[in-house]
């Protein structure tokens, strides 16, 4: 009776293929993610730019900070940047002056991220 089994090449074989198929594979998924992250992104900034302008147009002021616009339920929670998941490094730019040279009331106007990932600087979307 002859033993059944795999043979140590043939082990090998499949292995070397199965690496082969990963390495093919692996830079292609990781890639999907990084722009999985930046549509995310630019979901979360229009969804928050979009509660500060209802907020304006309900107070005619912009929200002093981002915890008024949860407060006021203009936002569920604060918003989470999907890049470097963390909520405390958005940059908050504060409302610009009129033409007239008066200030307008409230303190955020607009939402950058604060993320940086290998020298590629989110805050300028």
């Amino acid at each position: 009776m002859k033993a059944r089994g795999f043979t140590l090449i043939e082990l090998l074989v499949v292995m070397a293929i199965i690496a082969t198929l990963l390495t093919l594979v692996t830079p292609r998924y990781f890639a999907q993610v990084d722009r999985a992250r930046e549509a995310a992104l630019r979901e979360t900034l229009a969804v928050t730019r979009q509660a500060i302008d209802r907020f304006h147009g309900d107070h005619d002021r912009y929200p002093s900070s981002l915890e008024e616009l949860v407060e006021k339920r203009y936002l569920r929670s604060l918003p989470m940047d999907p890049v470097n998941e963390r909520n405390d490094t958005w940059q908050i730019l504060p409302p610009p002056g009129r033409a007239d040279g008066e200030a307008v009331a409230g303190g955020v106007w607009d939402l950058r991220s604060g993320a940086e990932v290998e020298g590629k600087a989110y805050g300028e979307w």
